[in-house]
């Protein structure tokens, strides 16, 4: 997944400048300082769901599958004319995303949109929330938990939504999910 491109020393870049952030385990994001191109654009006023409803819908779940997008965000692209906007600068030159950059004040509710989308028909059945890049699927059967891992694992593939394995946890009595244990 290219997320990002080089495009010379020589262009103009008024608005942004890259942030690091560090994340757990060593890693580091890179980040733009989009705040100004922020003051521009449109507020994508999309609900993001609220984390204590929940639990509510997991209480009576037996089985409790978690799957995370792999940096959600860069799986969305960038419109092409749209990627002047999202130009940074640094030692190395000057560098624009190709992909939906982590800083931008609308990327979580256009993110959340796009999952809500996907997954419409699961969610409106009644066993799986969404929460931005979290994907959780719950049910009281243990064959249904199977049936709906595979349904969301299939739909992933089919479009092409990357999931990272290794912050996946499938077919759990209790997890850690959305800063709850469920």
């Amino acid at each position: 997944m290219d997320v990002i491109k080089e495009i010379g020393h020589n262009e103009i870049v008024k608005i942004t400048t890259p942030v690091m952030i560090t994340r757990p385990y060593g890693k580091s994001r890179l980040c733009g300082d989009f705040r100004a191109l922020d003051n521009y654009t449109k507020a994508d006023r999309y609900p993001i769901p609220r984390i204590p409803h929940a639990p509510d819908k997991l209480a009576k779940a037996k089985y409790i599958t978690k799957m995370d997008c792999m940096k959600g965000f860069h799986q969305n692209g960038v419109e092409p004319n749209s990627m002047k906007f999202f130009r940074i600068i640094c030692h190395m030159g000057i560098h624009e995303y190709t992909r939906m950059p982590f800083g931008i004040e609308n990327a979580p509710g256009h993110f959340q949109r796009m999952m809500d989308t996907i997954f419409q028909d699961e969610i409106l059945e009644g066993w799986m929330v969404v929460y931005i890049d979290d994907i959780i699927k719950y049910s009281e059967k243990w064959e249904d938990q199977v049936q709906y891992i595979d349904i969301g694992l299939s739909k992933c593939t089919s479009i092409n939504l990357k999931i990272s394995l290794k912050k996946c946890n499938f077919g759990q009595q209790e997890l850690l999910g959305l800063g709850h244990k469920v």
